[in-house]
């Protein structure tokens, strides 16, 4: 080498950066450390560390993964640093996975290990589950369910989705289906209930085994929820039960099966499951379909004999969902609500104390029917009016959760910060255990929604929710969780012309949780918000009409109806301050909305079809939120003129409800170009059309124009009535 190069290349070394090495060391090596220290190293690899496996050696980092310290509590952790150490400490192996993926974050973010700082966190609530409807043997039939069936069969599927529970802090994942024991099991005295042949049995084993060892890897637990008495239609024909029972003639309410034949198999399935697989860790029971004509007591009475014989039958210790009767069950058979609430409790109480169930038992009702993403309060649970049977005196041995269902938004993205905190302040009871979150008429598997040409960031249907699932999850974990995580995702994501989203997302999304809050709803298809759909006097799921408006109760009782509001108004009394009447009700919304479009007009998604998506789905709730403002309007006009006979308002109407479309054109502008015409479940039961061509409906915020642009004609045919 000559000396006139020499000088050239120490010049280079000097300004050339080595990758900072990195030590991580499992004490206490285990299932659930490796997965938090491959998390770990992922991370690091990213952000250009050298990470050293094997025994340190030089190192500028170590990170130590200590010995479990159950003292700190279950899922609690701590981080801490010695210099240039670091160390994470779990108050058991779920504590110690989240330690570590606090330091995944921040690593992600961009901080340099240098910069990390002490940090601890522990749960707020003990259960954070996820309600998840297999595409299989579905609870109702629908094309927009089975086209998940492929994706729902790819292992890499069920790892992205563990995964994001794990980031999430979701501890439970619940897989809901008819009957899920002949996907699972070859019943050793009922081989015929089985459909599938060797072959095809190992292949659906495999899969149920992978997804309870990747669960059970990031310590999340799992519970099997079968429907009870539903069977096999190779069981039906086989064994000579009941034909309706089975997953294919699929008619909900019926009356019961109470045949020693079907005792004895359900008893045998559940613990030839438990037995088959070890890292499933428990059951659930849902009392109510396919158990017409039987008591309440007949109900529990038959549970007994079945699936909690069964887990006793196992050999192990399993946990246990008891998902409450809804008290329409009960009703015809003349009994009260209250006395099926204290006969629940009875048998809630008496499963708690028997030696092979792990406490406590979950509880289980649905948080404002199917709709919870409405308003924060508790109005009603499923079948309508709740007592304090279930709370008083103070439960010890099981927890009441909370389904928090979405029937509302699949498409569109969503993410109110304060209605999360806000719902879990709520139900800060002493007997509150947690939540189940998700969905019965949308699974978040295949990704149906967007058209195809360009690249985008995510595979999966749920990986486009990623901050519903991320506020929900980490809020339930710690509801301090401040709004500043969240804003960096979107920075990390997106670069920092996104950081103002989570803002834009907060005002904008409110637009279905106000729907919901302002128009009455039962069951799932009572309202679909993201469409402004619900069903109507033809029993059809179809776009709200301006006289629906007017004439539906709403849920929060805060709020007033336009009916309501307008009879007021015309005696001359007003409403007290607390009260939502459709102008307060409007002009928030046309302030929350205008404030998101302008939060978002300045940021530049031509290079970036991601963010293209996440700032119009910004837009369009916004348009969706402004057309419903001007809707409202409408319909005050439109119900003062048919009660006082002013023509201005009738005019009024008029144009308020044309201002109404021009919103909803937007919004057809914004989504044609971005989303499929797309399956809904909802459709699927439209009166008046044979079941193949209800599959064949699509929804999409174009094919609604049509009924949009008809309020405008029936606010210009109303008349004047002097009743």
């Amino acid at each position: 080498m000559t000396r006139k190069l020499l000088p050239l290349l120490l010049l280079a070394c000097s300004f050339t950066t080595v990758a900072q090495r990195v030590f991580i060391q499992q004490t206490e090596p285990s299932a659930q450390s490796r997965y938090a220290a491959g998390q770990l190293t992922k991370a690091l690899l990213a952000k250009k560390y050298t990470v050293q496996q094997g025994k340190a050696g030089y190192t500028d980092y170590t990170i130590r993964l200590e010995p479990i310290n159950s003292a700190l509590g279950s899922e609690t952790y701590r981080v801490y640093r010695q210099r240039n150490r670091l160390a994470i400490t779990g108050g058991d192996a779920r504590g110690l996975i989240y330690g570590c993926l606090s330091l995944v974050e921040a690593i992600q973010n961009g901080t340099p290990l240098a910069k990390i700082t002490a940090s601890s966190e522990k749960p707020h609530l003990p259960l954070r589950a996820i309600k998840f409807d297999l595409p299989w043997d579905t609870y109702r039939h629908s094309y927009a369910l089975d086209l998940h069936y492929d994706t729902c069969r790819d292992t890499l599927y069920w790892k992205a989705f563990l995964d994001m529970m794990a980031a999430n802090r979701f501890n439970a994942l619940s897989l809901w289906n008819l009957h899920p024991y002949t996907f699972m099991i070859r019943p050793r005295n009922f081989p015929a209930a089985t459909p599938f042949n060797d072959q095809q049995l190992a292949e659906w084993q495999a899969l149920f085994h992978a997804i309870f060892r990747m669960a059970n890897e990031r310590a999340i637990d799992t519970y099997l929820i079968p429907f009870n008495i539903f069977t096999s239609p190779e069981f039906s024909k086989a064994y000579n039960v009941n034909p309706k029972l089975n997953n294919l003639e699929h008619h909900h309410f019926i009356d019961g099966d109470t045949s020693a034949i079907g005792k004895r198999y359900t008893r045998e399935c559940v613990t030839q499951v438990l037995q088959e697989y070890p890292e499933l860790t428990g059951f659930g029971l849902t009392l109510g379909e396919a158990m017409g004509g039987m008591t309440p007591q007949q109900r529990e009475d038959w549970m007994k004999a079945t699936i909690i014989e069964g887990m006793r039958l196992a050999g192990r210790k399993t946990k246990l969902i008891h998902r409450i009767p809804f008290s329409s069950t009960t009703g015809s058979l003349g009994i009260t609500s209250v006395d099926t609430e204290k006969l629940t409790r009875k048998s809630i109480e008496s499963e708690a104390a028997l030696p092979f169930i792990e406490g406590p038992i979950w509880a289980d009702l649905k948080y404002n029917w199917s709709h919870a993403h409405s308003t924060p309060k508790l109005i009603k649970v499923h079948g309508g009016k709740l007592y304090d049977t279930y709370f008083n005196p103070l439960p010890t041995t099981y927890k009441i959760t909370w389904t928090a269902r979405n029937e509302d938004f699949f498409c569109l993205r969503w993410g109110v910060p304060s209605f999360v905190r806000a719902h879990i302040a709520a139900n800060n009871q002493a007997y509150v255990g947690g939540y189940f979150l998700g969905s019965e008429t949308y699974i978040p598997a295949k990704d149906y929604f967007t058209t195809p040409g360009g690249t985008v960031d995510w595979t999966y249907a749920f990986e486009r929710q990623w901050l519903f699932y991320k506020l929900w999850g980490r809020l339930l974990y710690n509801p301090t969780t401040p709004d500043a995580l969240f804003k960096a995702e979107f920075v990390r994501r997106y670069g920092p012309s996104a950081a103002p989203l989570l803002d834009a997302y907060a005002l904008a999304s409110s637009t279905p949780l106000r729907l919901a809050s302002d128009f009455d709803f039962t069951w799932d298809f009572s309202l679909y918000s993201e469409g402004m759909m619900a069903f109507d006097a033809a029993k059809n799921v179809s776009y709200i009409s301006v006289n629906q408006q007017i004439t539906q109760p709403t849920l929060d009782p805060n709020y007033v109806s336009v009916a309501d509001y307008v009879n007021v108004k015309n005696t001359g009394s007003t409403f007290g301050p607390e009260k939502v009447t459709p102008p307060i009700l409007a002009q928030h919304l046309e302030t929350d909305c205008q404030k998101a479009l302008q939060l978002v007009k300045s940021i530049n998604t031509t290079s970036n079809r991601s963010l293209l998506y996440e700032v119009a789905d910004v837009k369009v709730w916004a348009n969706l939120g402004l057309h419903f403002a001007e809707k409202l309007k409408g319909a005050v006009a439109l119900q003062t003129y048919r009660t006082t006979g002013q023509e201005a308002q009738k005019q009024a109407a008029i144009q308020h409800l044309k201002a109404a479309l021009r919103y909803w054109d937007e919004v057809v502008a914004i989504t044609r170009p971005l989303y499929n015409d797309m399956p809904l479940v909802h459709l699927t039961e439209q009166k008046g059309h044979t079941w193949a061509e209800n599959n064949q409906l699509r929804f999409h915020w174009e094919k609604l124009r049509p009924d949009v642009a008809h309020d405008i004609t029936i606010a210009e045919q109303a008349q004047f009535s002097s009743k």
